[in-house]
Protein backbone atom coordinates (compact mmCIF):
# COMPACT_ATOMS: atom_id res chain seq x y z
CA UNK A 1 0.00 0.00 0.00
CA UNK A 2 1.11 3.46 -0.90
CA UNK A 3 1.49 6.71 1.40
CA UNK A 4 -1.16 7.97 -0.20
CA UNK A 5 -3.39 4.92 0.15
CA UNK A 6 -1.96 4.94 3.70
CA UNK A 7 -3.29 8.56 4.06
CA UNK A 8 -6.86 8.15 2.64
CA UNK A 9 -7.26 5.08 5.01
CA UNK A 10 -6.35 6.63 7.27
CA UNK A 11 -8.98 9.88 7.28
CA UNK A 12 -11.60 7.58 6.49
CA UNK A 13 -10.51 5.34 9.47
CA UNK A 14 -10.73 8.63 11.85
CA UNK A 15 -13.87 9.44 11.54
CA UNK A 16 -16.65 7.94 13.85
CA UNK A 17 -20.20 7.72 11.79
CA UNK A 18 -23.48 7.37 13.70
CA UNK A 19 -25.25 4.08 13.49
CA UNK A 20 -27.67 5.96 11.27
CA UNK A 21 -25.03 6.32 9.21
CA UNK A 22 -23.52 3.20 8.62
CA UNK A 23 -26.50 1.39 8.53
CA UNK A 24 -27.29 3.55 5.37
CA UNK A 25 -23.85 3.00 4.08
CA UNK A 26 -24.19 -0.41 4.29
CA UNK A 27 -27.51 -0.24 2.54
CA UNK A 28 -26.18 1.99 -0.16
CA UNK A 29 -23.62 -0.86 -1.14
CA UNK A 30 -26.19 -3.35 -1.16
CA UNK A 31 -28.62 -1.26 -3.30
CA UNK A 32 -25.11 -0.51 -5.99
CA UNK A 33 -24.69 2.73 -4.72
CA UNK A 34 -21.68 4.64 -4.41
CA UNK A 35 -21.98 6.61 -1.62
CA UNK A 36 -19.16 9.27 -0.40
CA UNK A 37 -16.67 8.31 1.53
CA UNK A 38 -16.57 8.93 5.91
CA UNK A 39 -13.58 11.67 5.24
CA UNK A 40 -15.66 13.21 2.61
CA UNK A 41 -18.67 13.52 4.24
CA UNK A 42 -16.65 14.93 7.55
CA UNK A 43 -15.55 17.35 4.94
CA UNK A 44 -18.73 18.41 3.89
CA UNK A 45 -20.32 18.70 7.31
CA UNK A 46 -17.09 21.16 7.93
CA UNK A 47 -18.03 23.08 4.81
CA UNK A 48 -22.44 23.39 5.83
CA UNK A 49 -21.27 24.10 9.61
CA UNK A 50 -18.63 27.10 8.42
CA UNK A 51 -21.19 28.42 6.28
CA UNK A 52 -24.21 28.66 8.69
CA UNK A 53 -25.94 26.44 5.84
CA UNK A 54 -29.75 27.19 6.08
CA UNK A 55 -30.73 26.36 2.43
CA UNK A 56 -28.77 23.12 0.93
CA UNK A 57 -29.95 21.47 -2.14
CA UNK A 58 -28.50 18.22 -3.22
CA UNK A 59 -28.38 16.49 -7.00
CA UNK A 60 -28.53 12.81 -6.47
CA UNK A 61 -30.03 11.58 -3.14
CA UNK A 62 -28.92 8.11 -2.93
CA UNK A 63 -30.40 6.38 0.53
CA UNK A 64 -29.12 9.49 2.31
CA UNK A 65 -25.53 9.31 3.20
CA UNK A 66 -24.50 12.77 2.03
CA UNK A 67 -27.95 14.28 2.71
CA UNK A 68 -27.15 13.11 6.64
CA UNK A 69 -23.29 14.19 6.75
CA UNK A 70 -24.81 17.88 5.59
CA UNK A 71 -27.13 17.64 8.47
CA UNK A 72 -24.63 16.65 10.85
CA UNK A 73 -22.76 20.32 10.26
CA UNK A 74 -25.83 22.06 9.63
CA UNK A 75 -28.84 20.51 11.50
CA UNK A 76 -31.01 23.33 11.19
CA UNK A 77 -31.33 23.69 7.64
CA UNK A 78 -33.65 22.78 4.59
CA UNK A 79 -32.63 20.25 2.15
CA UNK A 80 -33.92 20.14 -0.77
CA UNK A 81 -32.74 16.58 -2.40
CA UNK A 82 -33.06 15.34 -6.45
CA UNK A 83 -33.41 12.04 -7.80
CA UNK A 84 -34.77 9.78 -10.77
CA UNK A 85 -35.14 6.83 -8.15
CA UNK A 86 -37.65 7.15 -6.04
CA UNK A 87 -37.18 3.65 -4.53
CA UNK A 88 -33.92 5.34 -3.13
CA UNK A 89 -35.99 8.78 -1.77
CA UNK A 90 -37.99 6.44 0.23
CA UNK A 91 -35.39 4.64 1.82
CA UNK A 92 -33.43 8.25 2.14
CA UNK A 93 -36.43 9.16 3.96
CA UNK A 94 -36.57 6.27 6.09
CA UNK A 95 -32.99 6.88 7.17
CA UNK A 96 -33.67 10.46 7.98
CA UNK A 97 -36.32 9.62 10.31
CA UNK A 98 -33.99 7.22 12.14
CA UNK A 99 -31.44 9.28 12.17
CA UNK A 100 -33.96 12.27 14.07
CA UNK A 101 -34.09 14.83 10.90
CA UNK A 102 -37.35 16.05 11.16
CA UNK A 103 -39.67 15.40 7.97
CA UNK A 104 -40.25 19.44 7.80
CA UNK A 105 -36.68 19.83 6.92
CA UNK A 106 -36.17 17.36 3.94
CA UNK A 107 -37.80 18.02 0.14
CA UNK A 108 -37.45 15.05 -1.75
CA UNK A 109 -38.04 15.39 -5.31
CA UNK A 110 -38.27 12.29 -7.58
CA UNK A 111 -37.36 13.34 -11.39
CA UNK A 112 -34.41 14.37 -13.48
CA UNK A 113 -32.72 17.24 -12.33
CA UNK A 114 -31.98 18.77 -15.85
CA UNK A 115 -35.61 19.06 -15.95
CA UNK A 116 -35.80 20.42 -11.99
CA UNK A 117 -33.29 22.81 -11.79
CA UNK A 118 -34.37 25.16 -14.18
CA UNK A 119 -37.54 25.48 -12.40
CA UNK A 120 -35.19 26.46 -8.30
CA UNK A 121 -34.72 30.16 -8.09
CA UNK A 122 -31.17 31.42 -8.48
CA UNK A 123 -28.64 32.91 -5.88
CA UNK A 124 -30.68 31.64 -2.90
CA UNK A 125 -29.09 28.27 -2.19
CA UNK A 126 -26.02 28.49 0.68
CA UNK A 127 -24.56 24.72 -0.80
CA UNK A 128 -25.42 22.90 -3.83
CA UNK A 129 -23.72 19.20 -3.63
CA UNK A 130 -23.12 17.34 -7.09
CA UNK A 131 -23.79 13.71 -6.74
CA UNK A 132 -25.83 12.51 -9.39
CA UNK A 133 -24.94 11.21 -12.86
CA UNK A 134 -21.31 11.74 -13.65
CA UNK A 135 -21.65 12.20 -17.40
CA UNK A 136 -23.86 15.20 -16.60
CA UNK A 137 -21.51 16.40 -13.96
CA UNK A 138 -20.90 20.07 -16.35
CA UNK A 139 -24.44 20.89 -16.61
CA UNK A 140 -25.33 20.48 -13.29
CA UNK A 141 -22.23 22.55 -11.98
CA UNK A 142 -23.53 25.31 -14.26
CA UNK A 143 -26.98 25.23 -12.43
CA UNK A 144 -24.98 24.99 -9.38
CA UNK A 145 -23.25 27.90 -9.52
CA UNK A 146 -26.33 29.74 -10.43
CA UNK A 147 -28.27 28.58 -7.31
CA UNK A 148 -25.45 29.03 -5.04
CA UNK A 149 -25.83 32.45 -3.32
CA UNK A 150 -22.64 34.99 -3.36
CA UNK A 151 -20.38 33.44 -0.97
CA UNK A 152 -22.15 29.77 -1.76
CA UNK A 153 -20.47 26.78 -2.47
CA UNK A 154 -21.26 23.91 -4.90
CA UNK A 155 -19.87 20.87 -3.76
CA UNK A 156 -18.98 17.51 -6.23
CA UNK A 157 -17.93 14.41 -4.71
CA UNK A 158 -16.08 11.88 -6.54
CA UNK A 159 -14.37 14.73 -8.75
CA UNK A 160 -11.09 12.40 -9.25
CA UNK A 161 -13.32 9.21 -10.34
CA UNK A 162 -12.16 5.95 -9.19
CA UNK A 163 -8.35 7.66 -10.05
CA UNK A 164 -9.17 8.12 -14.15
CA UNK A 165 -9.30 11.82 -13.73
CA UNK A 166 -5.61 12.35 -12.45
CA UNK A 167 -4.02 9.84 -15.29
CA UNK A 168 -3.93 11.57 -18.78
CA UNK A 169 -3.85 8.59 -20.31
CA UNK A 170 -7.54 7.66 -19.15
CA UNK A 171 -9.58 9.69 -21.67
CA UNK A 172 -13.14 8.09 -21.27
CA UNK A 173 -15.67 10.62 -21.37
CA UNK A 174 -16.43 10.46 -17.95
CA UNK A 175 -12.85 11.66 -16.33
CA UNK A 176 -12.84 13.79 -19.18
CA UNK A 177 -15.35 15.88 -18.25
CA UNK A 178 -14.22 16.09 -14.93
CA UNK A 179 -10.37 16.88 -15.95
CA UNK A 180 -12.31 19.92 -18.13
CA UNK A 181 -14.57 20.57 -15.60
CA UNK A 182 -11.44 20.97 -13.02
CA UNK A 183 -9.60 22.78 -15.30
CA UNK A 184 -11.93 25.38 -16.56
CA UNK A 185 -12.53 26.52 -12.55
CA UNK A 186 -9.09 26.24 -11.43
CA UNK A 187 -9.13 29.47 -14.03
CA UNK A 188 -12.05 31.34 -13.16
CA UNK A 189 -12.62 34.52 -11.59
CA UNK A 190 -16.30 33.88 -10.71
CA UNK A 191 -15.11 31.53 -7.91
CA UNK A 192 -12.35 30.23 -5.34
CA UNK A 193 -11.72 26.94 -5.92
CA UNK A 194 -10.24 23.62 -3.83
CA UNK A 195 -9.45 20.10 -5.45
CA UNK A 196 -9.50 17.91 -2.26
CA UNK A 197 -8.42 13.97 -2.56
CA UNK A 198 -10.32 13.15 0.27
CA UNK A 199 -12.09 9.83 -0.19
CA UNK A 200 -12.58 10.01 -4.10
CA UNK A 201 -11.84 13.61 -4.26
CA UNK A 202 -13.72 16.56 -3.33
CA UNK A 203 -13.74 19.44 -5.98
CA UNK A 204 -15.18 22.71 -3.63
CA UNK A 205 -16.49 26.01 -5.76
CA UNK A 206 -17.45 29.17 -3.41
CA UNK A 207 -18.95 31.82 -5.17
CA UNK A 208 -17.38 35.19 -5.36
CA UNK A 209 -19.90 37.92 -4.08
CA UNK A 210 -20.98 40.08 -6.69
Amino acid sequence: MSDNDLNWKYADDVVTESDALSKARQQSLELGIDPISPATGAQIAVIAAATGANNIVEIGTGVGVSGMWLFAGAPGATLTSIDTELDHQLHAKANFAEAGIPANRVRLIPGRALDVLPRMNENSYDIVLIDADAASVIEYVEHGLRLARPGGTVLVPHALWRGRVADPVKRDDIATGFRTLITEIAASGAVVSALSPAGDGLLQLTKRGV
